[in-house]
């Protein structure tokens, strides 16, 4: 029977996390680890949940067991996987690369617990923005979990379930409040790791896993080499938003998506964001420039004794006052049709 159950969850997750621990009972059979988009910010996640469920909820620490019947939430600006030492399972936590440009991001989870549980996993994909968590979901269903997204229609925001539902082949689709008795039938299923592996053909657990799980879990935990990148992808002329760094696109990935040397990873939304924030930076520090600019030729003019210099200066300082209200304007048009900001 499944004895893991791993939730991720963004924007307008919290009150589905409460709804689904609050319909947990005390006796639940499975551990229940939880990724939540917090960011570096102090977090009081555990103990809002905490409120709410039958079960005890903390940060995960460190290499602690994963038992039965605990649930584990990342801790602010640290990633949360499992590992798996002989029989046992393990937290592991890491403020390694950041992926879809967050830190702890859903697919390290779902990715890793892949590789250290196999047909053991239930992995949950709930509210959120962009698309974290559905590459993740992916590695569950090749090594045999169980995929479970919440309706698209149910979520505050529908964009992380209607991704994954895109590009995954889930086993089930519920609303919120479906979800707590599914899990509660799922982790009593008396269906073993080892069948379960092998009804969907699926890896069993200590298998050789597909090369991409294998190298995307190294590079979170030990860092892969280059070399090992040009397995599953192929460089390209783009530049890692986040380090500045090589980016290869992963071969055949749906949704599109790549990844750079150092380990950070990004879908092409991602991506499209990232790089749609940076040219806004750029678009006003040229802006600020500009202003600056004006100044400084209206003080020279202001200040020079030659009548044919301050007319000069007085028609430069006009010239980059007209420079930035272009640019000022071109701004606005890109957040009137919708560019990233």
């Amino acid at each position: 029977m499944p004895n893991i159950v791993l939730i991720g969850g963004s924007a307008g997750s919290i009150d589905a996390l409460k709804r689904i621990l609050d319909g947990l009972p005390k006796d639940f059979p499975a551990a229940v680890l939880i990724v939540v988009h917090v960011g570096a910010h102090e977090s009081m996640l555990p103990t809002l949940l905490a409120r709410c469920s039958a079960l005890p909820v903390h940060h995960a620490v460190q290499g602690e067991p994963i038992l039965p019947g605990r649930v584990l939430v990342a801790p602010p600006d640290v990633h949360l996987a499992v590992t798996r030492d002989g029989g046992r399972l393990y937290a592991q936590l890491s403020r390694g690369p950041k992926e879809n440009h967050s830190r702890p991001a859903i697919d390290p989870l779902f990715r890793s617990a892949a590789a250290s549980c196999g047909a053991e996993s239930i992995a949950v994909v709930l509210s959120g923005f962009l698309d974290d968590g559905t590459i993740g979901l992916q590695a569950i269903t090749t090594c045999g979990g169980i995929a479970i997204v919440q309706d698209p229609a149910d979520a505050e925001v529908p964009e992380m379930p209607a991704s994954a539902l895109k590009y995954t082949d889930v086993d089930f689709v519920r609303k919120v409040d479906e979800i707590a008795p599914l899990l509660s039938t799922l982790v009593r299923q008396p269906l073993s790791s080892a069948a379960a592996a092998e009804a969907v053909g699926a890896p069993a657990i200590g298998a050789e896993l597909p090369a991409w799980i294998g190298v995307e879990n190294r590079m979170f935990t030990e860092g892969a080499e280059m070399k090992e990148l040009d397995q599953i992808g192929d460089r390209v002329a783009l530049t890692c938003p986040e380090c500045g760094g090589a980016i290869w696109e992963i071969r055949d990935a749906k949704p599109l998506r790549y990844r750079c040397h150092t380990g950070h990873a990004f879908t092409a939304r991602v991506l499209e964001t990232l790089q749609g924030g940076e040219t806004e930076e750029a678009l006003w520090a040229a802006v600020r420039s500009l202003h600056e600019q004006e100044q400084l030729y209206r003080d020279m003019h202001s200040k020079s004794p030659d009548s044919d210099s301050g007319g000069e200066y007085l028609r430069k300082a006009e010239q980059a006052k007209a420079h930035g209200r272009l640019l000022r304007d071109l701004i606005a048009t890109r957040m009137e049709i919708g560019q990233p900001s």
